[in-house]
Formats: C-alpha cells, sequence, structure tokens
C-alpha cells in the first residue's frame, strides 16, 4: 500500500489520523467532564459546536488566504496552536482551576486547527497524489479517519478514568507535537500564489464559481444538510448512553468507538471497490442512510440495539466523508482548489447551527427524542433538494 503513494503523502495523512485521534478522545472527554459539571444536554451540544464555529465564519477567508503561504509551514503551525491549548488546559486542570468556560475556549482553539484540513492538508495531500489517485488517496485518508473513530474515544474513557482530565489533555499536546514533526518532514514545495489579488477579491471569485456550477452546489448543498441534521447527532451519545443506557465513561467511549468501526470497514471497501460511476450514489445514499441509522439509535431499547445503529452510521458516514472533499477537489478549477475547499469547509461550518438546535431540542423534549426528530427533518430536506443532487 506504501508504494502507492509518496511519502509526502503518508506525512500528510499522518497528521490527519493524529489530529482525529486528539479531536475524538477530547470531544468524549469533554462531553463527559461538561454533562458531570452542568447536567445539561444543551451545555454539552454547544461546547461540542464550537469546534465547528470558525469553519462557518472563517472556512471561505481561510481558503483565499492560505493561496499567500507556503501551506506546509502554516499547517505547522497550526499544529503547534494546538498542542499549545491542549498544554494549557493540562496545566490548569492540574491546577485544580478549570472550569466549563475554558474548555468551551479550548474547543473554540481546536475549531481553529480543524479549519486548515480541508484547504491545506488535503489540498496538499491531493496535490501529491494527483487528480487520478485523489479518490482512493482520500478513501486511505478517511481509513484514518475512522481509525481515530475507534481508537479516540475509546482512549478518551480510559484516559479520563486512569488518569484524569489534566492526563487527556497531556497526551493530546504531545500528539499534536508529533502532528508538527510529520509536516515539517513534507518535501513538496507549496510555493504561494504567483497572482496575489485581495483576499476579499478572491473570495468572491471562489463563491461566483460555486454558484455558477450546479455540480458543485449540489454538492456542497449536500454537505450542508449531512452537518445540520446528521453529523451533531455525535453530541447525544454521551448524554443518551448515559442516561437511556446506564453507561459511565468507559462504556461511552466505547459505544462511540462503534461508530468509528464502522466507518474504518465502510472505507476499507471503498478504497477497494468504489468505481466513478458510484460515486454520486454513495455519496448522497451514504446521507439518507446515515439519517436513518441514527434514528434507530436514538430510539434503541438496549446497548446491543444502539450499537448495531452506530455501525451502520459509520458505514453511511464512510461513504460520505470519503467522496465529500473527493467530489470537491475533482469538480473544482485547480488554481480555485484551496478557495473552493475553503466552501466546503464554510458549509461543514453550518454544524453549529445543527448542535444548537439539537441541544436545544433536548432540553425540552429529551435527548432520544430530539435526535430522531432531527434525523427525520434531515431526510425531508434531503428529499426536497432531489432536483439539485441528481445533477452530482
Amino acid at each position: 500500500m506504501r508504494g502507492r503513494f509518496s511519502a509526502d503523502f503518508w506525512c500528510l495523512w499522518s497528521v490527519g489520523l493524529v489530529g482525529a485521534v486528539v479531536r475524538w478522545l477530547e470531544t468524549v472527554v469533554v462531553g463527559v467532564v461538561v454533562y458531570r459539571e452542568t447536567n445539561s444536554p444543551f451545555l454539552v451540544s454547544l461546547v461540542t459546536m464550537l469546534r465547528l464555529l470558525p469553519m462557518g465564519l472563517l472556512g471561505v477567508f481561510f481558503g483565499a488566504v492560505v493561496e499567500r503561504f507556503d501551506r506546509r509551514l502554516m499547517l505547522a503551525a497550526m499544529m503547534g496552536l494546538l498542542a499549545l491549548t491542549s498544554g494549557v488546559l493540562a496545566i490548569v486542570a492540574a491546577l485544580g482551576a478549570l472550569q466549563v468556560w475554558h474548555l468551551a475556549v479550548g474547543a473554540l482553539v481546536n475549531g481553529i486547527g480543524w479549519l486548515s484540513d480541508n484547504p491545506l492538508r488535503r489540498t496538499m495531500m491531493g496535490d501529491s497524489v494527483g487528480r487520478e489517485r485523489m479518490p482512493v488517496a482520500m478513501a486511505f485518508d478517511i481509513v484514518a479517519q475512522n481509525v481515530s473513530r475507534m481508537i479516540g474515544p475509546a482512549l478518551g474513557g480510559l484516559v479520563l478514568v486512569t488518569a484524569g482530565i489534566e492526563g487527556a489533555f497531556l497526551l493530546s499536546a504531545g500528539l499534536y507535537l508529533a502532528a508538527v514533526a510529520a509536516t515539517l518532514a513534507v518535501r513538496r514545495p507549496t510555493a504561494p500564489a504567483l497572482r496575489m489579488e485581495p483576499v476579499l477579491a478572491r473570495v468572491r471569485e471562489g463563491l461566483a464559481a460555486v454558484a455558477s456550477d450546479r455540480r458543485l452546489a449540489a454538492i456542497l448543498a449536500v454537505t450542508v444538510v449531512f452537518n445540520l441534521f446528521g453529523w451533531p447527532f455525535t453530541s447525544m451519545i454521551p448524554v443518551i448512553g448515559r442516561d437511556e443506557l446506564a453507561l459511565g465513561p468507559q462504556g461511552v467511549g466505547l459505544l462511540t468507538s462503534i461508530d468509528g468501526l464502522g466507518a474504518f470497514a465502510g472505507a476499507i471497501l471503498l478504497a477497494w471497490r468504489l468505481a466513478p460511476r458510484w460515486h454520486a450514489a454513495a455519496y448522497v445514499g451514504g446521507v439518507a442512510l446515515y439519517q436513518l441509522a441514527l434514528i434507530a439509535f436514538a430510539l434503541a431499547p438496549g446497548v446491543m440495539p444502539a450499537s448495531l445503529a452506530l455501525l451502520l452510521t459509520g458505514l453511511a458516514g464512510a461513504a460520505f466523508s470519503t467522496l465529500q472533499a473527493t467530489l470537491v477537489y475533482l469538480a473544482a478549477p485547480h488554481e480555485m482548489r484551496a478557495r473552493i475547499m475553503g466552501v466546503l469547509s464554510v458549509c461543514i461550518g453550518t454544524g453549529p447551527l445543527g448542535f444548537l438546535w439539537l441541544g436545544w431540542l433536548a432540553d425540552r423534549i429529551g435527548a432520544p427524542e430530539a435526535t430522531a426528530v432531527t434525523g427525520a427533518l434531515g431526510l425531508v430536506m434531503l428529499l426536497a433538494l432531489w432536483p439539485l443532487w441528481r445533477k452530482i
């Protein structure tokens, strides 16, 4: 497998793996701690959604800005910022001064780092392998992301029990430093663009390209549906796991990791068998199946049915995740890829609205009911967008 891609690809792949492991580790740790301290599903959802807020607010500008700089150094700087943030939180926790607002600020900074993934890391990754091999490369990247969804949550629950939240953040800081080293090992030059138009002009040009291309618009519309009505349900896994399924921190971590197990299997299958003619069907069908599976999880009567439903969300989510960035990368003009990948980040960044909605509704009617209602709304929206996404 290694021989198919360059060393630069594998360095960037490892950066993605490390970042995703830490993201899931901290999602479980922070979710459990915030719910323990506040007993509020809304605040759990609010803190979780802060990781997405920078994408929605800054994604399109970030995509235009990175074209002016060496992407390798910018990615290393982002990983360094995340290492510093986790280190500071570990110190604050060790001093016994950690409060929920500290975790909220940490989640927001983490979101700034996550903002760099599409316009920096994945764009660099695509450039290192070429258009023809981008779908397979992205499938391998999704394999890494979903390995992290098995390792991260289980590791988070284990570290929280054995070393406390300060131990979890200290581990995060060390992993991010390893990502800095992997980024700096990339050899391919990433010189700034020769044309240096103002950032706002670049932003307008990128948005106009999306608006004039029905295929790009359709791909991004499906992304918005998933991030508004699908993915936010992950913030309710700790709540449903504790209140409905009577699980402790380790149990919640293991339950969350099952979604990653399904996604890992799905990504391996896609890397092996997915052909270009199935791209659109796998992308849209993955979102539809994901919505159905999260409804099944919300209404599951016990741990085993809930686990099976999460296995299915993982399988379905793998199809969506593999093809989301792939389809945008392939459809975007070469000179605008970073900018349009930035627009993709904005669409992913609509997720905070979904997290806010789901948390607000869960406080009023309960986490299982709110999750099921949100999943059903996602199916309705996907059906309403049929005239658009059938053009993919």
